[in-house]
């Protein structure tokens, strides 16, 4: 994919897992509040998607699990807490806990993935 940027690679790569594996898993640790800001870029929250910003806790890549510190997300219906998201191995590469992060993340049947995410 040469001259396609690592976003654009890591977004395409999301559109992969989303379309090869139809649901994923996500587990919600424990809830606890944040002042991370969230943009919601859909109002329902069945099969929703919305950015936000939050801090990283936890990176399992080669599992494609990331534990993510956010405050309250209304377009999935998410209150302040920490949750653990499924992404693509090739989206986590430059993400270590402790780090603050951008993300759009996605709810499919009740499951939660990342489509995007950078710092």
């Amino acid at each position: 994919m040469k001259g396609i940027g690592k976003l654009a690679r890591q977004t395409i790569a999301a559109a992969s897992l989303i379309g090869a594996t139809g649901l994923v898993s996500s587990a919600p640790a424990m809830a606890d509040e944040s002042k991370a800001s969230s943009n919601a870029t859909t109002s329902s929250a069945r099969d929703a998607t919305a950015t936000a910003s939050g801090e990283v806790r936890r990176v399992d890549k080669t599992a494609g699990k990331v534990a993510l510190k956010h405050g309250e997300i209304a377009a999935l219906e998410l209150p302040a807490m920490t949750l653990v998201y499924l992404a693509t191995p090739a989206m986590l590469v430059d993400i270590e806990p402790g780090d603050r992060v951008r993300f759009t993340a996605a709810r499919r049947s009740g499951q939660y993935i990342l489509l995007e995410i950078g710092k």
